[in-house]
Formats: structure tokens, sequence, C-alpha cells
């Protein structure tokens, strides 16, 4: 699917037909073309740039700028798969009419296709009129990492059945706003799956289980480049990390050794225009 144009329409047919959807992270234009060319579903442009590429211990920190400015160079690269843009927290949380303002500028001003956004029944209202608008919507329920301090931290959601009923009546609250698909985020494998039983839209698990419409990883995480805090549902396909730490010693080394650069690194000079530039020197 690298050069077929993925759409809303897709992803939803992919249900329908028990194709499993696959989905990705980037965060700049190198990664957005490797996501393309890998022949990923969705790639998703996430607010988790805050920790992985900024720095920041977390994701509240992550302006609509931020957003904004990363979208835009996956977009560059990024040609295949549906681009979703996240929005950062606060973007939404204040009014509808200032959710609709803000989704509004990660289409236009970042390009991507639709937008995602955390919260379930609370929230419903806010994703019904940003759909109203003309915007596609992806939900994200379960754990919601831009309010993990009300949820007790970045733990496991729905153990009880109290807790899991609720993120049941959030799928189908926010299903019934209008979302085209739902992030499912660290619950237990049997909820996810009776989750994505329940609705309609496809659901896109991390950490929810194999039982669901879809996955998605951080790129960082997938390739081993991250190793800050890798959570338990992340799979490491390969550590780049220590393929990159290996070559930048023994550049150091090279320098430091003057082994590189060697002559065919370099530039050379004509003799006769090289005794001219001396003799100019001397002169």
């Amino acid at each position: 699917m690298v050069n077929t144009k993925i759409t809303v329409l897709d992803v939803q047919q992919a249900k329908k037909e028990g194709r499993k959807l696959t989905m990705l992270t980037a965060y700049d234009y190198a990664f957005g073309l490797l996501a393309a060319e890998s022949g990923v579903d969705i790639v998703l442009v996430g607010d988790s740039l805050g920790m992985v590429v900024m720095g920041l211990e977390g994701t509240v920190e992550v302006s609509m700028e931020d957003m904004i400015h990363h979208i835009k160079a996956v977009v560059r690269g990024c040609k295949g798969p549906l681009i979703v843009g996240d929005m950062p927290f606060m973007s939404y949380n204040i009014s509808v009419r200032e959710a609709i303002h803000n989704a509004g500028r990660l289409v236009k001003e970042g390009g991507c296709e639709v937008i995602k956004l955390e919260g379930g029944v609370d929230f419903a209202p806010t994703i019904e009129a940003i759909v109203k608008a003309g915007i596609p919507v992806m939900g994200h329920i379960g754990l919601t990492p831009q309010t993990a301090s009300a949820l007790g931290g970045f733990k496991i959601q729905g153990r009880d059945a109290a807790a899991a009923k609720q993120i049941i009546d959030d799928a189908k609250a926010i299903e019934n706003a209008g979302v085209f698909s739902i992030i499912l985020e660290a619950v237990p494998a049997p909820l996810g799956k009776l989750i994505s039983e329940t609705v309609r839209v496809p659901v896109i698990g991390i950490g929810a289980g194999s039982d669901v419409d879809g996955q998605v990883l951080v790129f960082h995480d997938v390739v081993g480049l991250f190793d800050k805090f890798v959570p338990k549902f992340v799979k490491q396909y390969t550590n780049i990390r220590s393929i990159i730490l290996d070559a930048l010693n023994e550049y150091k080394k090279e320098v430091q050794n003057v082994t590189f650069p060697g002559p065919e690194y370099s530039f050379k000079m004509p003799e006769e225009a090289l005794e001219q530039l001396k003799n100019m020197i001397k002169e």
C-alpha cells in the first residue's frame, strides 16, 4: 500500500474486511518517509513528541505551534498513509468553539487529514462539533496520557468491572459522536476484545491485546531509539540506538587518530595552483 493514499473510508473498510490496521507515530520528515515506505496504514504525529523529541517529562507542555511544526515536516515526507494530527493538552478543553478552531489549524496549517483527541463521554459533544465542522476525528480512550495524573499515573486502566464499564461507555459515546476510529490504550486484553466487538468503528490498540482491529506504536520504541521509558506493551524490533552509538564512537576515534577524512573523502587541488598559492602567501 506504499503508493496508495489511505483514506478514512479505507480505515473503516479494514474492520469490515477483518484486515488488521497498522499505525506508527512519526515526528519529522525522515521518519515520515520511512513510515510511508513501510506501507503502514496510518501515521500519527503524536504529542508524545514532547517526551521523545523535545525531552520533556510529559505531553502537557506541547503547544499548538509545536504540533503544527512537526505535522508539516511529516506531511512533506509521508504521502501514502492517513496522517493524524494530535490535539495537544488544553487545545480542546476550554470550549467547543476553541476546539473547532484548533482542529482547523492542525488541518489547514499543519496539513494533516484528520485529528485525534483524548477523552470519552465528557468530550463527546466536542467531538460531534468538530466532525460537524468537516474534520474527521480519531478518539483516544483508556489511558489518556494528557490526564494521566488524574488516572493515577501511567497505569493500566479498566481492571475492575466498574472501570471497564466506564471505558465501554466512553467508546460508545464517542462512536455516537462521530469518530471514525478509536485508539484504546493500556487496558486488559479481554476488555480490548469486548470493546472492539461492541463498536462499529475500528479500535486500534496500544497495550490493549491482539483482539482489536489494529495496533499503534511509537516509531522510536519500535526501532529501539528511545529507552528512557519502555512500557510493557512495547516490542523493540531492533536497536538502532546501539548501532548509532557505535558509529558515532568510531567517527570520534577516526577524527582523533587523523584517519578521517582520508584521501577518498578529501578534495584535490592542482599542484601548479597550489604552488602559485604558496608563492602568493610568501609575498
